[in-house]
């Protein structure tokens, strides 16, 4: 017989319901968590739902974001106005026309510092050099600069604007380097109706695995010259390249310096002697290119486009293996999958995702020490305008004073590189941050140039002052041999 009271086996019955109970209740949340994990293994091991067959005669963005409704929602955000302390603006709002459609234009830097048109006078940058918006605005703002009514434009020009792809293959019958030197010929009024998408989806994926690639031949050009400069032959970029060097090369087919080669107008980039600064002057000298003749001194003049990648190529990040798209596409998660952030913007402006994986600072700190180089890098760059904008007015004068071609020739060289220095140093588009003591060096080169220039036209300059050879080695691109 049990020793236990009534009310000990009530008690005791009671425990036992309520170990029941909870045991069940454990059973059931662990089988849920279970259920969940496993639906999103599942869901992981299927990014997409395919609702639409996507191949490379399809080059409209909003399609093939039916099958990919996340990035293609983060890639319209590109479209939005954001600003940074140095960089984009709001935008200005305009009555459109039929000449031009844009409800909004952004801010002209040309207003903010008229220097620049002193700069480049006699180029179609005097006419008109706006602040820089997102992805979504590339073509249009392209297609209704006022730098189209200074000079007719080639169809070269599209390549870093419209989404070209599928035309590169229309026109090339399937082989898209004759497709783009099809188009590079044609004048830019008429290869613009050949396109209809700034750059989407179909000029970085290939639609059925979505792997990374490269669609310009510019770029697949350019990156064998220089992989050869640096003792790697025949190198074929869609084949050899890591998915980390993509991450790069797919932002570089477009961030880059580049030329218009010969009558053709064949877009190409300097890059068979390296990618520092000097490398590139070496080049362009050797194949006695230049953009246009300054309207006011006379001088053969470069124009620095935007040099993203080469600037990048000699700082820390890139020799830390740090690629484009880890800090301005850095990776999200949404739900169970992790996917790149397709709202191409500056990191500051997502700090957490974007700095904050690698420097574990608060983002006070992180914006300040960006904003710190950038500022210090701004001053710089007035510094160096002024001694260029000196350079200028000393040519000018010695010209008034009768000065003959062949007395101005240095003076004139010095303006070509100091103009070229300072402009790939400020055209790039970190205010110095990708590479902040190349920058500063590339500036300093610049304002050298402008006083050897204005000693030049005194009489007092060394007749063989030479311009400095790149006092660093281009840092491998992507960051891996």
């Amino acid at each position: 017989m049990s020793n236990e009271t009534p009310k000990e086996a009530m008690i005791n019955r009671r425990l036992l319901t309520i170990t029941v109970v909870l045991a069940a209740i454990a059973a059931v949340a662990a089988t849920g968590l279970l259920v969940n994990i496993f639906e999103h293994r599942q869901e992981a091991k299927n990014p997409f739902f395919k609702t639409v067959e996507l191949s490379d005669k399809i080059d409209d963005p909003a399609k093939w974001g039916t099958n990919f409704p996340m990035q293609y929602g983060l890639y319209r955000r590109t479209k939005q106005e954001a600003a940074t302390k140095f960089g984009g603006d709001e935008a200005e709002l305009r009555a459109p026309t039929p000449e031009d459609p844009r409800p909004t234009v952004s801010r002209s830097n040309l207003v903010k510092d008229p220097r620049l048109k002193a700069m480049w006078a006699g180029y179609a940058f005097s006419a008109d050099y706006r602040e820089r918006r997102g992805h979504e605005w590339m073509l249009a703002d392209q297609q209704y600069t006022g730098r189209q009514k200074f000079a007719k434009q080639p169809g070269t020009c599209l390549n870093c604007h419209a989404s070209l792809y599928k035309a590169y293959l229309e026109q090339g019958e399937g082989d898209i380097a004759k497709g783009f030197e099809r188009i590079s010929k044609l004048p830019y009024a008429e290869a613009v109706k050949l396109v209809k998408h700034p750059v989407g989806c179909i000029d970085c994926h290939e639609p059925n695995t979505m792997q990374l690639r490269i669609t310009r031949p510019a770029f697949i050009e350019g990156i064998r010259a220089l992989k050869a400069s640096q003792g790697v032959a025949d190198f074929d970029v869609n084949k050899q390249a890591n998915l980390q060097e993509m991450r790069t090369y797919v932002c570089a087919q477009c961030h880059v310096e580049y030329y218009f080669k010969g009558q053709d107008k064949r877009l190409t980039f300097p890059w068979s002697k390296g990618v520092a600064v000097e490398n590139i002057v070496q080049f362009y000298d050797d194949e006695k290119f230049k953009d246009w003749v300054h309207g006011d001194t006379g001088a053969p003049m470069l124009k620095a486009q935007h040099p993203e990648f080469e600037m990048w190529s000699q700082g820390i990040h890139a020799r830390s293996n740090v690629a484009c798209a880890d800090c301005h596409m850095p990776y999200r998660r949404e739900g169970a999958l992790k996917i790149s952030d397709h709202h191409v913007r500056s990191p500051l402006l997502n700090i957490n995702r974007a700095c904050q994986q690698c420097h574990h600072w608060d983002e006070k700190e992180i914006k300040g020490r960006v904003e710190e180089i950038q500022t210090r890098f701004f001053n710089e760059r007035n510094v160096t305008m002024d001694a260029l904008m000196g350079l200028i007015r000393d040519i000018n004068a010695a010209k008034k004073n009768g000065a003959t071609d062949a007395e101005l020739e240095r003076a004139r060289d010095y303006q070509r590189k100091a103009s070229f220095y300072l402009d790939f140093a400020m055209s790039e588009n970190s205010m110095g941050f990708h590479a902040p003591q190349e920058s500063t060096r590339v500036l300093a080169e610049a304002i050298n140039f402008c006083r050897l220039g204005q000693l030049s036209l005194r009489g007092t300059a060394s007749p063989t002052a030479p311009m400095r050879k790149a006092s660093l080695q281009s840092a491998p691109s992507g960051g891996n041999n």
